[in-house]
């Protein structure tokens, strides 16, 4: 082996990479479609004047923001951890849905902004070319909706989640959009317009928030929702040799790689490479951690003030 590929492995024994050629090959294909359909509904918003239409076609060119996000992410979680980036570049994948979410929020905000103002100034809208577009609009993201929802389910990803959380709100605005043509065609009535586009808004500030809340949480390194920490810590005393668990931190990288540290207090009769391997094994096959960072500690040589006095009093009262 070089010296070059020796010190590729000093960093970790396991790659933190993240292969996803399905996603990659999908938000390929669905940011071409919608980068064309993009300029397609901005022509015809403007030419008809419909706020709705405008509002969808500003939620698309976020899309095509928010695909080449998600595309930089995929490309990046492929590289490999370096000296500086000993984690790799996993977590782009949520600075990115993170701004995604940002992204959404923003829009929903001003279109609600735009309706207010519409419903104080009505502006005449063209139906024939509102409700062409709008149907297009519609067949194609059903179409990129189904795609994207189908890659999500193949290969877990709150990056690929975001995107298709746009996608949602796109096809909800299609819908919206062909209901106000529809209304004002038998109406008259100029205010469904806005009216509409302001609920279309609202459902995509309830999407970008929600993702916003998951991917703070990962940059947070909360606990991930399907991990009960205490019961972990419960498993790990479990381990024969283990006495005791504190210091514990468990969080995701990105949203199916987590890491996990703890300080153990062990025995001082039992060999502390046995414990660790049994203690690893049941994480890796019980809740499916690999990366796991176990300290063996005796209270006696690792003071840890209050706590480890109130350990050893424990110990000595329990052998007693």
């Amino acid at each position: 082996m070089t010296q070059h590929a020796e010190a590729a492995y000093d960093f970790h024994h396991l790659d933190h990479v993240k292969e996803q050629s399905k996603s990659g090959k999908t938000l390929w294909i669905v940011l071409l479609l919608t980068l064309f359909f993009t300029i397609v509904e901005i022509v015809g918003g403007l030419l008809s004047h419909s706020l709705a239409l405008l509002s969808d076609s500003a939620h698309m060119i976020s899309d095509v923001v928010a695909l080449g996000l998600s595309m930089t992410a995929i490309y990046l979680a492929r590289r490999r951890p370096n000296s500086r980036y000993t984690f790799g570049y996993l977590r782009f994948e949520i600075i990115a849905s993170f701004l995604n979410g940002l992204a959404l929020c923003v829009i929903a905000v001003g279109i609600f902004i735009e309706g207010i103002q519409r419903l104080i100034h009505p502006v005449d809208v063209k139906f024939g070319l509102m409700i062409v577009i709008a149907s297009i609009g519609f067949l194609v993201n059903l179409t990129l909706t189904i795609v994207l929802s189908r890659s999500n389910k193949e290969e877990e990803n709150l990056n690929v989640k975001s995107a298709l959380w746009h996608f949602i709100g796109d096809l909800l605005s299609s819908v919206g959009v062909i209901a106000a043509a529809v209304i004002i065609y038998f109406t008259g009535l100029l205010f469904v317009d806005p009216v509409i586009s302001m609920i279309i808004g609202g459902i995509i500030f309830t999407g970008g928030a929600k993702i916003l809340k998951e991917s703070t949480a990962i940059l947070m390194e909360k606990v991930p929702e399907s991990f009960d920490l205490e019961e972990i810590r419960g498993e790990l005393r479990k381990v024969e040799g283990v006495e005791d668990v504190h210091e514990m931190h468990l969080w995701a990288i990105s949203t199916d790689h987590y890491s996990l540290t703890a300080h153990m207090f062990i025995r001082e009769d039992i060999q502390p490479f046995c414990i660790i391997l049994a203690a690893n094994e049941m994480l890796k096959e019980k809740y499916g951690i690999s990366h796991a960072t176990l300290q063996m500690e005796h209270a006696t040589i690792h003071p840890h003030g209050e706590y480890g006095r109130q350990f050893l009093l424990h110990r000595q009262e329990k052998h007693s």
